[in-house]
């Protein structure tokens, strides 16, 4: 048994676990009246969800090189590929989420009575259930790809 292969999934598993408790953390948190402490918190979440992002993505590329189905598994592998369109599109549809919480936070900083317009948190929302939505893909395709399909 190789150690490092075991050690790169338990972790992989762990960050993809805790990418999905992030978003929904903002999904339950982007409801009603934000007030300026829910946006302090979505801001802080939202940097956590960027750093394990990054993270998920260097681990991934450590199971790529060091796992022991070796690359070219999964390089020959359009499910491996879909995986990871789908994890690309979470990412690009949390890029206005971000971008919300960082203009909000600054907003609501400035002015203690800042309230978050109407329009935009429905965007925002819109955005999230698109992520969740998404992001369902992505065990799907891993369930589908552990189990040798698309090579």
């Amino acid at each position: 048994m190789d150690t490092t292969d075991l050690v790169l999934a338990i972790v992989h598993h762990l960050l993809v676990f805790s990418l999905a408790g992030i978003i929904g953390a903002e999904f339950v948190l982007i409801r009603g009246n934000l007030a300026a402490a829910t946006l302090k918190r979505l801001a802080g979440i939202d940097r956590h969800y960027g750093i394990i992002a990054a993270l998920i993505i260097i681990v991934g590329i450590g199971r790529v090189f060091y796992g022991l189905k070796g690359w070219e598994f999964y390089v020959y592998n359009w499910v491996f590929w879909a995986k990871m369109a789908a994890f690309g599109i979470v990412g690009l549809l949390s890029i206005i989420p971000t971008v919300r919480f960082i203009s909000w936070n600054r907003q609501a900083g400035a002015n203690p009575s800042f309230l978050v317009p109407a329009a935009e948190l429905a965007s925002v929302k819109t955005y999230i259930r698109a992520e969740a939505f998404i992001f369902l893909l992505i065990p799907v395709f891993a369930a589908a790809m552990a189990r040798g399909y698309g090579y």
